[in-house]
């Protein structure tokens, strides 16, 4: 039987940013100790956490002796190496596993898990060349996305093909490594389901979120979607099933588009806390970072269920440009909860917080969120 880590004993979060923050948050208000390793220092985890450290995750033997430290050994982003969680595995549980990482950690083999077992996803291939960027572009037709297999993420390492002829200067901007070829759908909405799986298989989830991005970034997630419930429950059971499959332990997402024809195609799979579920924060019995805390501390799985209907906007560093926000101008509404993640250097497209509102319907929310982040500039 697998020991569960009670409060009082030490989480160690390979990675640094807002995710890692909000769940040591969660993890102190439970009386867990929090030890983070990242590359970096005064970081958004290391401002809340117990202790922070500052090494590469290639130092094996920093993450070694970081894991002696803890008691279980997690994820707050997916680029962390495999190595580096084979190096704490040695030590420590390490939840989800290097397993479930290496395949979600890299688009080629996540969509290639997801082909093999018969998940819905888009038509896509993976290329190692520029011929076979024409092969496959030939295939499939553009418009296209051509994405890097490895260290993608708010749509970094993305370009879209109009023509076939564009090709060869993506291939040259993309430095001549792998990618992932896939086509352009068209789409209704896109959506994503927050689940967590504990040690004994056991499953929670946060129901379908209605995403919006704008430039490849997340700019607006409402819960619940607006979708219909027989929808909204095939994309849960397709998330279970991925999670199943991973025989994974913690909390991951899964994204969709839903086409049409009311068809639901996997896009992406994250395995941590996701962006679309901060709301969850403010607007859930239990978030999705406590979530992820209980399952892979081995605790029993919370309860989900949403208090109000919510909308959240994420908050970039463009709104800098003129200078500090003006805060009291967005908390003018009282329903709106602010969250800033501690990042010093505010940059275009940085995700330096977010706003979450509730309200009574959806449409509701939405207009408060977007209502407060308007005044901010």
């Amino acid at each position: 039987m697998k020991r569960v880590i009670l409060p009082g004993e030490t989480i160690g979060v390979l990675g640094s940013g807002q995710l890692g923050r909000m769940m040591a948050i969660a993890a102190r208000r439970m009386g867990y100790r929090v030890h983070t390793l990242s590359p970096g220092e005064e970081t958004p985890t290391g401002q809340v956490a117990d202790l922070e450290i500052a090494a590469d995750y290639e130092d094996l033997d920093a993450i070694r002796a970081f894991a002696k430290g803890v008691q279980v050994v997690t994820f707050e982003f997916e680029n962390v190496s495999t190595e580096a969680a084979a190096a704490a595995a040695e030590i420590v549980p390490v939840r989800p596993s290097g397993a479930a990482l290496h395949i979600t950690q890299q688009r080629s083999r996540e969509k290639a898990f997801l082909a093999d077992r018969g998940f819905p996803t888009t038509p896509c291939a993976t290329v190692r060349t520029l011929d076979e960027l024409a092969v496959a572009l030939g295939w499939i037709g553009v418009p296209a996305i051509v994405k890097t297999a490895a260290f993608g993420y708010d749509g970094k390492g993305q370009h879209q093909l109009t023509s076939i002829e564009d090709g060869e200067r993506v291939w040259s901007l993309i430095g001549h490594q792998d990618v992932v070829v896939e086509r352009v759908v068209d789409f209704t909405h896109e959506l994503s389901v927050i689940g967590a799986r504990g040690l004994a298989g056991d499953f929670a989830h946060f129901g379908a979120i209605e995403n919006t991005h704008r430039q490849h970034i997340l700019d607006l997630s409402v819960a619940p979607a607006r979708v219909s419930d027989q929808t909204a429950a095939d994309a849960v059971g397709i998330t279970r099933e991925i999670m199943n499959e991973l025989d994974y332990v913690g909390v991951l997402c899964v994204e969709f588009f839903l086409t049409p024809d009311r068809q639901l195609l996997v896009n992406e799979i994250a395995p941590r806390p996701h962006n679309s579920g901060h709301l969850t924060f403010d607007a859930c019995v239990t978030s999705q970072f406590e979530q992820q805390v209980r399952a892979v501390c081995g605790l029993p799985l919370g309860s989900t269920r949403l208090l109000k209907p919510a909308a959240m906007v994420n908050l970039l560093g463009d709104l800098w440009v003129n200078g500090e926000p003006d805060w009291c101008a967005a908390l003018a509404f009282p329903e709106v909860k602010l969250h800033l993640y501690g990042k010093e250097e505010p940059r275009p497209g940085r995700k330096m917080g977010h706003l979450t509102a509730l309200a009574d319907t959806a449409e509701e929310a939405i207009e408060r969120a977007i209502g407060a982040r308007d005044l901010l500039a």
